[in-house]
């Protein structure tokens, strides 16, 4: 990901509420930058009339909290823009991760759409969220350091999903980040000696030497120096490349994981080196259609490299959970993806409940403040002047009337505290589910991808059909 930015939304001079919202939205939603609305997603609102959704929820907040504020301080909605680094990800994960960028960062107080544009080089995302609560009783209170906390919250995300971040940003002035074209060009250039070193490490480990003298004389090949400190420590420098200084084999320098413990561990035949997160299992990549799209030889090498890891990774999956069969794997596949489809379908259910049950809420408050003034225009006969003079009230009333009628479909409305109660009991059901949601999308991506890799490896094209690869 290269860079994500909060923005504020207000009413410009000469500018209404309404026409503000429509304006940003409308961009958002513009069918030439996301395939003809094929990669919106949205949240409690229907993408084809968030704009009066939003501005329902603004009408609803006013009536029920008789709060009003100054136009240049209305903050209409919230406006975050992330984008991802070319090539690394598709406009469907894009959209995606945006999503649960947006509903991680409201908390799924607030209604939101996410439209994701593909025409630009890099991908990105547009978020747009409501200023104002589903339940219209509050609004987004912007706090100092959002922008970083936005940042460090998109950033791991990105992490959990394998791409990749502007590591250790340096700020400009006045708490600037650098922004995605000065984080491009820095992307574009050579790699530090210390990214060099953990690829050469890495590539070593994955020929899975004897010993530790057997590791170094693999570093030494691949045009490392090795010379021992005191104490034991072990440091690396390449040569003929201009590296000035020795490198120390430790994860105070190299990171976690790159601790000479942690290499001795990996030697040993340890599954996971100790203060090192697990890597992210990924689909292994078709180096010729790389190569035939213009990728060069430096490409090549490091696809070979990743590839020989996934599969690594993909036969060390397998056999730690007795997968030897193809069949009980493509078992546990099948039966990964049916349980994520069963908790997916039942986050949704409960959504639409929450949906439904803030929806009675707001109508409720709504026509309770309301049907005073229409109970007046009654005993007035349905006068016109009264109806020229509470024309505003009237219409909320109406609509509060028709909201309920509709989300009750012939039911009894039931009592305010019930809603609450109901509420509540809705929100921690989908906290737990969305737990394990989570759980279930990684376990689905893990065997699904490992499935895919060893069909790459066996030559299967579908499943339960062997082909034979061409020499």
């Amino acid at each position: 990901m290269a860079t994500t930015t909060l923005l504020q939304r207000h009413a410009g001079e000469g500018e209404t509420i309404a026409e503000a919202i429509r304006d940003c939205l409308d961009y958002g939603k513009d069918p030439e930058k996301t395939e003809s609305g094929k990669y919106i997603s949205a949240y409690e609102c229907d993408p084809a009339t968030v704009a009066d959704e939003f501005l329902l929820a603004k009408a609803s907040y006013a009536a029920m909290t008789g709060r009003e504020q100054k136009k240049e301080n209305n903050v209409l909605c919230y406006q975050i823009r992330q984008s991802f680094y070319p090539g690394e990800i598709t406009p469907k994960e894009a959209n995606r991760i945006g999503y649960e960028l947006a509903m991680r960062w409201t908390k799924g107080r607030h209604a939101f759409i996410v439209t994701t544009h593909t025409d630009k080089q890099h991908i990105h995302c547009h978020i747009y969220y409501n200023s104002t609560t589903l339940d219209c009783t509050r609004k987004f209170r912007n706090f100092w350091g959002s922008s970083f906390a936005l940042r460090r919250l998109s950033d791991r995300l990105c992490l959990e999903n394998g791409l990749s971040i502007v590591e250790n940003p340096k700020p400009r002035s006045k708490g600037k980040y650098r922004n995605y074209g000065e984080w491009q060009k820095d992307r574009k250039g050579p790699p530090s000696y210390q990214d060099r070193l953990r690829l050469a490490i890495d590539t070593a480990l994955a020929e899975r030497p004897a010993d530790l003298d057997e590791f170094l004389n693999l570093m030494k090949r691949a045009g490392y120096e090795v010379k021992t400190v005191r104490g034991g420590g072990i440091s690396f420098r390449l040569t003929g490349q201009g590296q000035e200084r020795f490198t120390r084999l430790r994860a105070s320098t190299l990171g976690d994981g790159y601790d000479l413990q942690d290499v001795l561990s990996a030697i040993e035949g340890k599954e996971k080196r100790p203060g090192r997160s697990e890597r992210k299992i990924s689909l292994a990549v078709d180096i010729q259609a790389k190569l035939a799209a213009g990728k060069g030889p430096g490409y090549e090498r490091w696809a070979k490299v990743f590839n020989i890891k996934q599969m690594a990774a993909a036969l060390a999956y397998i056999q730690d959970n007795n997968l030897t069969d193809y069949e009980q794997l493509a078992k546990k596949a099948t039966e990964a993806a049916d349980r994520f489809h069963v908790i997916s379908e039942q986050v949704k259910q409960t959504e639409q409940a929450m949906k439904t049950n803030a929806g009675l809420k707001a109508a409720t408050v709504q026509y309770a403040k309301t049907r005073p003034v229409f109970e007046q225009y009654k005993a007035t006969k349905y006068s016109r002047k009264f109806l020229a003079e509470h024309e505003a009230d009237l219409e909320l009333y109406r609509a509060a009337q028709a909201e309920m009628r509709s989300l009750l479909g012939g039911a009894k409305l039931p009592k305010m505290d019930v809603l609450k109660e109901e509420g509540r009991k809705l929100t921690a059901k989908k906290k737990q589910l969305y737990g394990e949601y989570q759980k279930a999308r990684r376990d689905m991506q893990e065997i699904v991808t490992i499935k895919a890799n060893i069909d790459t490896l066996m030559g299967y094209t579908e499943p339960g059909r062997k082909q034979e690869k061409e020499r």
